[in-house]
């Protein structure tokens, strides 16, 4: 079969060279890639017969060539991968890459490698010969109608600086704003339900891509240009002058171009491209990495109550959240911004006493991670990371990194680099996933999206928050989760309705329901999973909190069980035997029947679900206990804003 599978592929190149055309299919044969290597080098990508990409235009612009122009190839190749890799920090134990890849060896000096997946298709360029500036990538991605589409723009003074943490915009390919750049992933909206998912992966040494709008309907890729100078502006380094090119020499081996194509919404919430287009694991042992969850002080503002001295940023509260966490076996807490000086991280805060709770932390088997800023780490990040993984400090988040171009790349990966050697684990904000954290399992999380931080400052429009975050909500774990895991900091034991719900920084509350919170913890990627609200609130709510304390962070299987982007999205996820479920709901009251299949023989589930009285008051949940089997289907109410979240053991 095999042998079979090799002679057609090498009928369709040989017929292809003759034409200068060129054709993949993936191992199912529903998608395939026909590239033209002529004048200009294209691609079009097709899904059972239909095109979901007319030709589209790329090219590498060098200064001294141009690659993807005048294309002469003098070798086409072809070859079936099939391998499974383990993934140790991750959604499932496995990972299996099956594709069918194509490679043009051109003139020149440099390759195109295309690769057909059953979900989607990518390509990139290798460039083998050193290259002093890259002045331009042309990307392009063209319809074949005028689509609606999902985009979220970035809406800052300064194009390339964002902390990529957009909405999402609904608007067909010819409405989008032609002066505006959004981030990635994106989904563009095909007929019957079909989407199609732009993204990138395996980015390194390089600049991550933007989109915007292009010719008729085409999206368009952008990339920051390479800075020469920057201004500190608060914690931020802003660009001050940029040159004329987007890198400075690259490792050769630019990003793959992403186009994912799914049949239904809920394939997305089990898609493995990210990591099948990325990099192997340079950590030679692993097994010092530890996901879980973490008590967090920041989105609290360290409110506690009920003790004897005045909480803030001091040495008792933070005894105080190291007890919390050592009662629900929460392996780590987090000292965020104002534990040193806010220029030198070797100036420690009067009131923090760091050895002592670094010893009090070992006492209780809970460890410590600390926040810093990327300006201030990357003053000296060898002696940095040494000094404190010396003391007994397990890991820190890097924040306020809020730029995406080729230096900042660099950086990222030199922080992961010298983070694993020296055991420290990463959290990493104001910055998206790129690739990196299948080469560098210790980055444990990243931000990059609308998180509960934001319901702090959050605005009311008449009787409605400015911004819907239910709908936002059931629309991240269906793209802005393609790329890597998500720091959106869940747990918030204030709820709130939509007409009840007001920003408050000192007294913060989420939108939605109790439930709503807690199925977060099962839908969301987190391997460094937040309990952002105050101990002394969780203390107050044990049904809850002990619900959410035995949730883990990485698992061995995960099941898509339903949902559409934007309206709610279903997972179940496995570790060991037991099996995990969240279900996401967004402002519409929902009711939908959940089968159990993906359980095997008969088992007991503990439930959370919206109470009867959800809709007035989001704190209402019932909590249930019921035997099940896989035989059986579920009943399920969502309320406004609502959830439901069970572990079946």
């Amino acid at each position: 079969m095999k042998k079979l599978l090799t002679i057609c592929l090498m009928l369709i190149i040989a017929v292809g060279m003759f034409a200068k055309d060129y054709r993949v299919q993936s191992p199912n044969g529903k998608l395939s890639i026909t590239v033209s290597a002529d004048k200009q080098l294209t691609w079009q990508v097709a899904y059972q017969g239909k095109t979901i990409l007319a030709p589209s235009v790329m090219s590498v612009d060098l200064g001294s060539a141009i690659l993807g122009k005048n294309v002469k190839v003098r070798k086409a190749s072809t070859r079936r991968i099939d391998e499974t890799f383990a993934t140790p920090v991750y959604k499932k134990a496995q990972v299996r890459d099956c594709c069918n890849e194509l490679t043009l060896d051109c003139k020149d000096g440099y390759q195109v490698v295309f690769r057909a997946y059953d979900e989607g298709a990518a390509y990139r360029f290798v460039i083998n010969r050193y290259v002093d500036k890259l002045h331009h990538e042309q990307v392009e991605f063209c319809f074949a109608d005028d689509h609606k589409a999902l985009i979220p723009y970035v809406y800052t003074t300064d194009r390339y600086v964002t902390s990529f943490e957009s909405l999402y915009d609904e608007q067909r390919l010819s409405e989008m704003y032609a002066d505006s750049l959004a981030t990635l992933p994106m989904a563009v909206c095909l007929p019957d339900g079909m989407k199609a998912v732009i993204m990138e992966a395996g980015v390194r040494d390089y600049p991550g891509m933007f989109i915007k709008k292009g010719e008729g309907n085409c999206i368009v890729g952008e990339h920051a240009p390479y800075v020469l100078e920057e201004k500190r502006v608060g914690r931020d380094l802003i660009p001050t002058k940029r040159a004329s090119y987007i890198a400075n020499g690259s490792n050769g081996k630019l990003p793959w171009r992403v186009v994912l194509v799914t049949e239904n919404d809920a394939q997305l919430l089990d898609n493995d491209m990210a990591q099948c287009l990325s990099e192997p694991c340079k950590i030679e042992d692993t097994s010092w990495i530890r996901p879980g969850l973490v008590a967090w002080d920041w989105w609290n503002h360290t409110n506690i109550t009920g003790v004897g001295f005045r909480s803030g940023m001091n040495t008792p509260t933070y005894k105080y959240f190291i007890d919390f966490a050592e009662t629900y076996g929460i392996p780590y807490i987090i000292i965020d911004e104002g534990w040193s000086d806010a220029d030198d991280l070797f100036t420690i805060n009067k009131e923090i006493d760091l050895e002592a709770l670094i010893d009090y932390g070992k006492q209780h088997h809970v460890d410590i991670i600390l926040w810093c800023t990327w300006r201030n780490m990357m003053k000296d990040v060898d002696k940095t990371m040494q000094h404190y993984a010396a003391k007994g400090i397990k890991g820190f988040k890097v924040d306020f990194f809020d730029r995406d171009d080729q230096r900042v790349a660099q950086d990222v990966e030199r922080i992961a680099a010298c983070a694993a050697d020296h055991h420290l684990v990463l959290d990493l904000h104001g910055y998206k996933p790129i690739g990196l954290q299948r080469m560098y399992p210790n980055i444990l999380n990243i931000e990059g999206v609308r998180g509960l931080e934001n319901t702090k400052w959050e605005k009311r429009v008449g009787n409605a928050p400015e911004h819907d975050f239910p709908r936002n909500d059931v629309i991240i774990p269906y793209l802005r989760m393609l790329s890597g895991p998500m720091d959106y900091t869940p747990g918030a034991m204030l709820n709130a309705t939509k007409d009840h719900f007001f920003g408050s920084n000192r007294q913060p509350m989420s939108q939605g329901t109790r439930a709503h919170q807690l199925a977060m913890y099962v839908v969301y990627e987190a391997p460094l999973q937040m309990l952002a609200d105050s101990p002394s609130k969780y203390l107050k709510n044990l049904e809850c909190t002990n619900f959410i304390s035995r949730i883990p962070t990485v698992f061995d299987e995960t099941v898509p069980l339903c949902g559409e982007m934007g309206q709610y999205a279903g997972v179940a996820r496995r570790k060991g035997d037991v099996w995990y479920v969240g279900i996401l709901n967004n402002w519409e009251p929902r009711d939908i029947e959940l089968p159990l299949s993906f359980i095997n023989g008969q088992k007991r589930a503990e439930i959370f679900r919206d109470g009867i009285n959800a809709d007035k008051e989001a704190t209402d949940y019932h909590r249930l206990f019921r035997n099940v089997t896989c035989e059986m289907s579920i009943k399920i109410h969502l309320a406004p804003g609502g959830g439901w979240a069970a572990i079946i053991r």
